[in-house]
């Protein structure tokens, strides 16, 4: 019995006790909480649908069609401009354009190249995500104590590191 509370109370000031990460540490911890966060965006908007009775396009997609918004842009601008996480562009687009989400008109100079914009059912989507982003600024401080002082901090920070990763690529360091 007192060696178990021994550990309990070790584990305990462990716990309690500030740890000084080393960089490494930090790093790992930092592309685990991404790939987490960008997972739980996936389930909030796929929550958002799921209230709604909304069947018919995943949260992917409807991430795709908020992003696309009022533009006109092809597949390779929406990856480029890093406006899509999340599994093959061209693939949800052509679910999308068969939905009818999306219109889609082939490149008068490179047969390869389509333009798509959203049709008025693609920008229903897009104002469902719309709202639920909006409904969220309402309680992102006082429910989730996230400022704006710290959003600035944070997209300082991932900027830094989207500019690094985009150097290691270019530059295959």
């Amino acid at each position: 019995m007192g060696l178990a509370m021994n550990v309990s109370l070790e584990m305990e000031a462990n716990e309690s006790a500030p740890e000084k990460k080393d960089l490494k540490t930090s790093y790992i911890g930092s592309l685990k909480l991404i790939e987490q966060l960008h997972r739980l965006l996936l389930d909030v908007v796929k929550d958002e649908f799921e209230r709604l009775g909304r069947t018919d396009v995943n949260s992917i997609q409807a991430l795709l069609l908020y992003n696309i918004g009022d533009n006109e842009v092809t597949a390779g601008e929406l990856t480029g401009r890093g406006y899509y996480l999340g599994s093959n562009v061209s693939y949800n687009l052509k679910k999308l354009v068969q939905a009818g989400f999306v219109n889609h008109q082939r490149s008068t100079t490179d047969r390869r190249s389509v333009r798509v914009s959203l049709t008025d059912k693609g920008r229903e989507i897009s104002n469902v995500v719309n709202r639920l982003f909006e409904r969220q600024l309402g309680s992102l401080e006082q429910v989730g104590g996230v400022a704006q002082n710290d959003l600035e901090a944070l997209n300082k920070s991932m900027d830094r590191l989207q500019r690094f990763w985009s150097d290691q690529i270019r530059y295959q360091l």
